[in-house]
């Protein structure tokens, strides 16, 4: 289970696939290279086309349905991408510098440190500025976490059933709002994507008001606002899943176009 992101530049694999079906046979092509290795790490050397797994799932009447999948399957329905790949060299949406880089994906169960990592990067109130952007956001735009909350309580979606959460002077801010913020909105406009960079300091802050708003208008010099966030070794898979999903975001705004999920 994931997050689905999709950078909403308009391109020829789009035009010729749409955007949800690029997504799906991607996901296939990812599910057969899994299983392939599965099988080779275990000495199996058959093709793919001898390999098969089983898949249950709830059908809409809540009953199971069990189906074997076979992997050469999979990887037909993932090969009419490949005359199109070409297309995403240069692309300026390709983010992640590989065919179809403009399509990715948030791993869940979202971590405990992946959390903390998101709340650490909060503005404080000696960033006074981006700090009362937060707090009306809180206040008057109503991001309080409930949407987020029946998701924790299925405990599939987070590792930690416990909601985190960061005392920010007049107001604590929580997981479950920081994941509201990012996810639970909607596809991503550009002027949000430049409000969220701003928060989880993914971009420069050190912004007087007008500038401010020019950052979440996209009025702005690219070069002047460059991504920060640079990955570790001591990165988990949520926090290098979450860099990856704020550079998505900061190449969409620059570019001026939305951000698409499915979460």
């Amino acid at each position: 289970m994931a997050i689905d992101t999709i950078i909403a530049y308009d391109c020829i694999p789009k035009q010729t696939l749409g955007a949800n079906d690029m997504l799906e046979r991607l996901k296939a092509r990812e599910r057969a290279d899994t299983v392939i290795a599965l099988f080779r790490r275990e000495g199996d050397q058959r093709p793919p086309s001898e390999m098969g797994f089983e898949f249950t799932r709830t059908n809409s009447d809540g009953e199971e349905e069990t189906r074997v999948i076979v992997v050469q399957d999979m990887l037909d329905e993932a090969a009419p991408l490949d005359p199109l790949a070409d297309h995403c060299v240069g692309c300026p949406a390709n983010v992640r510098g590989a065919p179809f880089g403009c399509i990715n994906f948030v791993q869940y169960p979202l971590s405990a440190k992946g959390e903390r990592w998101l709340l650490d990067r909060l503005p404080t109130i000696d960033e006074p500025l981006i700090w009362l952007l937060l707090r009306e956001g809180v206040q008057q735009l109503g991001y309080d976490g409930a949407r987020v909350r029946p998701l924790r309580a299925e405990g599939r979606y987070f590792e930690e059933a416990r909601v985190q959460g960061r005392d920010l002077v007049e107001f604590v801010f929580t997981a479950d709002q920081a994941f509201e913020l990012l996810f639970m909105l909607g596809d991503v406009a550009p002027s949000h994507a430049g409000v969220v960079l701003l928060l989880f300091g993914a971009i420069r802050r050190d912004l007087e008001a007008d500038a401010i708003v020019r950052v979440m208008n996209g009025q702005i010099d690219p070069d002047d606002f460059p991504y920060l966030l640079r990955d570790s070794p001591i990165d988990d898979h949520t926090i290098t899943d979450l860099k990856a999903y704020l550079r998505a975001l900061h190449r969409a705004w620059l570019l001026h176009v939305s951000v698409t999920l499915d979460v």
